[in-house]
């Protein structure tokens, strides 16, 4: 018979691990966007460095370090040592910190390089904070509150970005300066994540332990994986450009809707999609079935396909207003953006019991996202240079809705298929849809 005693206060330690993941994940990673983002705020209207709009320059020049850095941590973060995250957390944001006060010191064009350097080390931070997250029975409620910072943080930071700009702070200081005032919260948070206590035995049993992986471990579990992996990787890929393209020319597109002396609809429009994709994400934790919460992902993925092609669809067709289509076009693209970084991997291992981690899986899916994310603001600028931010941006909606629905039916088949290699693996008895993983 359980001991009432002893089970108040295992419920008491298994809400103060969520308190103690929620605050610090979400405040660390919202920190670490005030050195990543604020520099989109700013316009740098007139400037041009070889014949190419200077903040276009800006933002691929960071998008790369951004990427070089997802690249590197497939290897570095699949392979950290527990003891290491938060060392490596405070040097590598200190290290993007300092690129940017070498952005304010030397001056245009010859600074847009320090924005590399800038990019490099940040592409490791996700992984090094989720790290204190999966592995638990309460993940998918720790990582939609993580996941939730990246929805309001980079509006908010660019809301203060913008701030300084308009008190007559140059573009190439408001960076750093923005970054400054960031830095009491990040070891805030950082420190509220040193107090949590690891996965405890029922974690590991009901959610597979999570080991860090070796060469031989990432080459083995791509190989068993490999169809599933590229699909998902490309379905993210097309996510990812267009999460990022709105959130770099969110100040021109807001412009273009009739925005442009609004800048606190940055913050303001966020909020409420962060709080539907927070309760919807959150509300996973109920679904203690991993088979059934891993196929919910990909109806997750439908619904957000779907509900951008249909606003904007009712937007150019002036249904709804401008306002109320940004806010769900935002909505649908982060619920399915989102269920990457709360739950599908979260699942996908638990389901299958094999040795991995979700930094493994989400730094492939990253890296080749925001490969994409240039890909586009290159198309842009090359070859539709014509068109506006605004018009760009709804095209772009249509698109990345329709091959999002079609890539998610067909990756569905293919789970269904490891389903059964599995089964015929291991036996009818190992069926996943009976012992429900």
């Amino acid at each position: 018979m359980t001991n009432p005693l002893q089970q108040s206060e295992t419920q008491k330690h298994q809400r103060w691990t969520v308190f103690l993941g929620i605050a610090g994940a979400f405040i660390t990673y919202f920190s670490m966007y005030a050195f990543r983002k604020p520099f989109s705020a700013a316009e740098f209207a007139d400037l041009s460095l070889w014949g190419v709009d200077y903040k276009i320059i800006l933002i691929i020049t960071q998008v790369i370090g951004y990427t070089i850095s997802k690249f590197l941590g497939i290897k570095v973060v699949s392979e950290l040592k527990p003891h290491q995250r938060i060392t490596m957390i405070v040097s590598l944001i200190g290290v993007a910190w300092g690129a940017l006060l070498l952005f304010g010191l030397v001056p245009q064009p010859y600074n847009f390089i320090f924005l590399f350097f800038n990019g490099l080390p940040l592409g490791m931070i996700w992984g090094m904070v989720f790290a204190f997250l999966e592995g638990r029975r309460q993940t998918e409620l720790l990582a939609a509150g993580m996941a939730s910072s990246f929805i309001v943080a980079s509006g908010f930071v660019k809301s203060v970005g913008r701030t300084f700009v308009l008190s007559g702070v140059s573009e190439f200081w408001m960076p750093f300066l923005t970054g400054l005032c960031f830095v009491p919260t990040l070891f805030l948070g950082l420190w509220l994540l040193s107090k949590m206590a690891p996965p405890d035995e029922e974690d590991e049993d009901h959610r597979t332990e999570r080991v860090p992986m070796t060469r031989a471990d990432r080459g083995a579990f791509f190989k068993k994986f490999s169809v599933g992996i590229v699909s998902l990787t490309v379905i993210y890929m097309l996510l990812n450009a267009y999460r990022d393209f709105r959130d770099n020319f969110a100040v021109e597109i807001w412009n273009g809707l009739g925005f442009a002396d609004v800048p606190e609809m940055l913050t303001f429009a966020e909020i409420p999609i962060a709080v539907l994709v927070l309760i919807i994400s959150g509300v996973m934790i109920l679904l203690r079935n991993n088979r059934s919460a891993f196929y919910v992902n990909f109806a997750m993925f439908l619904f957000g396909g779907l509900s951008v092609i249909v606003t904007t669809y009712l937007f150019n067709q002036n249904i709804i207003g401008p306002a109320f289509w940004m806010i769900s076009v935002g909505f649908g693209m982060y619920l399915a953006y989102m269920f990457y970084h709360t739950m599908l991997f979260e699942r996908w291992i638990a389901l299958f019991k094999t040795k991995s981690n979700i930094g493994y899986l989400m730094y492939i899916c990253d890296a080749f996202g925001y490969l994409a994310s240039v890909a586009v603001m290159l198309y842009k600028d090359f070859f539709v240079a014509e068109l506006s931010w605004l018009e760009f941006f709804k095209s772009l909606s249509i698109w990345m809705g329709i091959v999002t629905v079609v890539l998610t039916i067909f990756t569905v088949f293919v789970f269904r298929w490891y389903e059964h290699r599995y089964e015929t693996d291991h036996g009818a008895a190992s069926s996943l849809a009976q012992r429900g993983a």
